[in-house]
């Protein structure tokens, strides 16, 4: 996870197109004839989308792009350090 990646999902796609990307993200990690490296990239890839989704829903609450950003990144620190 990567906030520079979110931060560039978070302001050049919609929530929409974000939980588009998820939902073909999510049905792709199924196929049978991935490999471990591809399922980890694509794991990484849908990390910093619903990273993206949270940030647009901090601000969407009247929070500021950088402190949505950095909430963001705390809850995640926060949650790791448990």
């Amino acid at each position: 996870m990567k906030l520079p990646v979110i931060k560039t999902i978070q302001r050049s796609c919609t929530p929409e197109q974000i939980g588009t990307a998820l939902e073909v993200l999510e049905a792709i990690s199924e196929a049978p004839s991935l490999k471990e490296p591809e399922i980890d990239v694509i794991g990484e890839l849908i990390s910093n989308l619903c990273g993206a989704l949270e940030v647009h829903e901090l601000i969407a609450e009247g929070m500021s792009e950088k402190d949505a950003g950095n909430a963001f990144m705390k809850k995640v620190l926060g949650s790791i350090d448990r």
